[in-house]
This record gives C-alpha cells, sequence and structure tokens, in this order.
C-alpha cells in the first residue's frame, strides 16, 4: 500500500466550494466509481442500508438550490459578517458563496438511510448515523482521489419533507446530507490547520495527558 498517497487523500480532502468546475460535466460511470468505494464501509448491524440519490436533473438542482438558499442564505451572510475568527470568516464566506452557485453544479448526491430514527435513544441513533457517515466520507475520498470535490452540507435538511415530495423520497427514509458534486479547478490542496492531536486527546481518563 502506498502510505504517502492514502495519506495525502486523507489529509487534502477539503471542503470544497469555490473552486467546482462549474462547466465541466461529470460522467455516471465516475460517480457509479466513488459509491462502489463507499459501500464497502461498515454499516451497523451489516445492515448495509444505505441509498443514495444522485441527482442530474437541471430543474430538480435548482429547486433543491432555491430550498437551500432560503434556508441558508442570509444565516450564512450574517454569520461571515460577525465572525471574529479570519479562519472562521472565509469558511463562512465560502458557504454563502456556494449558496449563489449552487444550482449550476453538475451533480448532487444525497447519501440517505432507509429507516427513520426520529426521537429514538442514544444508542438507537448512533448506531443508524454510523451505517452511513463511514461509507458518506468514504464517497468524498473517493471524489477526490479522481479530481473530483464536494462539501459536506445539511442546510437542506431543515426542507427535508420538500425536498422527499420533489425527489419522490418514501418518509420511511432518512436524508443525511447534500454534496454538491465537480471536478476541481486544479488538484492541489493543503493539509488544514488543526491543532497537535496531544492538546486534544485524553488517555486512560479524561483531561488525562
Amino acid at each position: 500500500m502506498d502510505i504517502e498517497s492514502v495519506d495525502e487523500v486523507l489529509s487534502t480532502t477539503r471542503a470544497v466550494r469555490r473552486r467546482l468546475d462549474l462547466t465541466r460535466p461529470v460522467e455516471r460511470e465516475v460517480i457509479l466509481d466513488c459509491l462502489r468505494l463507499a459501500m464497502q464501509a461498515p454499516t451497523a448491524s451489516n445492515e448495509q442500508n444505505w441509498r443514495w440519490l444522485v441527482v442530474t436533473d437541471a430543474e430538480k438542482r435548482a429547486a433543491i438550490a432555491a430550498l437551500y438558499r432560503a434556508v441558508g442564505e442570509a444565516y450564512l451572510e450574517h454569520a461571515a459578517r460577525t465572525a471574529s475568527d479570519p479562519q472562521n470568516r472565509r469558511v463562512y464566506e465560502s458557504a454563502h458563496a456556494l449558496t449563489a452557485i449552487l444550482a449550476d453544479v453538475p451533480v448532487f448526491v444525497i447519501p440517505c438511510i432507509e429507516r427513520r430514527f426520529d426521537g429514538s435513544d442514544l444508542v438507537v441513533a448512533a448506531s443508524a448515523w454510523a451505517s452511513i457517515i463511514p461509507a458518506a466520507w468514504s464517497f468524498l475520498l473517493a471524489l477526490r482521489a479522481r479530481g473530483l470535490g464536494s462539501v459536506w452540507t445539511t442546510l437542506h435538511l431543515a426542507k427535508e419533507k420538500e425536498v422527499a415530495e420533489l425527489l419522490g423520497i418514501p418518509d420511511t427514509v432518512t436524508q443525511v446530507a447534500l454534496f454538491p458534486v465537480a471536478y476541481t479547478l486544479g488538484t492541489e490542496f493543503k493539509p488544514a490547520s488543526r491543532p497537535p492531536p496531544e492538546t486534544v486527546t485524553s488517555w486512560n481518563a479524561w483531561g488525562e495527558r
């Protein structure tokens, strides 16, 4: 195994918003290749209850983008304007900019779980999320390895019912996220600024370094 290449993918898979190529089509086969890899991820009790909805229809993308913008535009604009930390401000500015171009991103991928767990206890909810999040992140890593990018967004979930109606998603299915997918403008991405692991890791008891 080429550890260097693996580490590069793991450390440079960024939230891509401003560097999405809105003009280049994304091939169906590439999406399926990435999903094939994503589905190798483990699921709770081996239920394999992930489901994937890929949206390429321009009218449906525009409708979802309008719902997304209605939920997030004002919030993100305010967050960007009032953020005191420069890095956080850049993130909010980038997220706000995405609301304006979202409809033009060529592919949306919505990871779903074929079950509902509204109001469930912590164990049930944690197991449900654990059945989709590893696969969803593997999908994003697979995109990165192929020169594509995306960003994990959740704002559309405030309009989950409207999106479900638009896309024919049954009410027994939970939407988890919305991934706008495109080839990236350039493929060079750097690791993000993060604290040393020693500062956020405890050994054997909380706070023990």
